[in-house]
């Protein structure tokens, strides 16, 4: 089997979800940080969302998995920590993936800037924690729905 190119592989990776948030894929999420060869050797870098993710091992099989379904027999992947993920890695996908999904994405400001649902601004934070670590959970007082913000790290 020949190898295949680094875009290639970009695109397989791009397919490959977010176990925590499936809607986007670990491309839009920004953590794979990097993909070459070295010599017969794919490395794959990923930087985890945090240094405590306790997603990273299942982000890793799922990698390791979509690539040896690819073909690809000689895999490294490396863990990269510095410097550390942050929200502005989501890509322009990611973030209207996530706003699609009823997440709001992270805004510079710290807070969601609209209801991903009905696009208001009258909203109000009910916790700073969400579903996940990462999360915020707020809420619409137009529509009344409660959402996931996905804070700015």
């Amino acid at each position: 089997m020949t190898q295949p190119s680094v875009d290639q592989v970009w695109a397989w990776l791009d397919e490959v979800p977010d176990p925590e948030i499936p809607v986007i894929s670990l491309v839009d999420l920004g953590i794979i940080r990097d993909v070459d060869w070295q010599g017969d050797t794919l490395c794959v870098t990923v930087t985890p969302t945090y240094s405590g993710c306790p997603a990273t091992t299942i982000i890793n099989l799922d990698i390791e998995t979509a690539l040896r379904e690819k073909g690809i027999d000689k895999l490294e992947l490396k863990r990269q920590l510095s410097p550390a993920w942050t929200t502005d890695w989501l890509t322009e996908k990611g973030r209207a993936k996530l706003e699609e999904f009823g997440i709001a994405p992270p805004q510079p400001a710290g807070g969601p800037d609209r209801c991903p649902r009905c696009h208001s601004a009258n909203l109000e934070r009910i916790s700073q924690f969400g579903s996940t670590p990462c999360k915020a959970s707020w809420r619409c007082r137009d529509c009344l729905e409660p959402f996931d913000y996905f804070k700015c790290i």
